[in-house]
């Protein structure tokens, strides 16, 4: 069915979708997102432990070298998928404002975001 050089399901995928000019979310995007995800929210709790030690600045410079730095690594390959995929992202942003900030878990980011001169993921 697909010539021999598919030797995964992610090379079958992209075949296929190439045919329709889609940009198809493959599971190791999903993988990357999730593993991503995963270390940023373990180094905001971690940076909460000491937060109420730290002035706002240091706070926002540690979060730029643990979390955002991570965000920004690769995101190119990210480009043109779809919003859920990319949603989790954006809500570790929005966690590490929340945590810049010291502001409640329903309290707005946008603003604080803008504030700080974060583009949005």
């Amino acid at each position: 069915m697909f010539p021999r050089k598919f030797c995964r399901l992610q090379d079958v995928f992209m075949h296929v979708f190439a045919q329709q000019e889609t940009c198809v979310c493959t599971l190791s995007d999903l993988r990357h997102v999730n593993t991503v995800t995963r270390a940023c929210f373990h180094h905001i709790r971690r940076l909460k432990q000491i937060r109420r030690l730290l002035g706002k600045d240091v706070a926002a410079g540690l979060v730029s070298a643990f979390i955002l730095s991570r965000l920004d690594y690769c995101n190119a390959v990210l480009a043109g998928l779809p919003k859920s995929t990319i949603a989790p992202l954006q809500r570790v942003q929005n966690a590490s404002a929340r945590l810049v900030a010291r502001l409640g878990p329903r309290d707005h980011v946008t603003s604080t975001i803008r504030d700080l001169h974060w583009l949005p993921v």
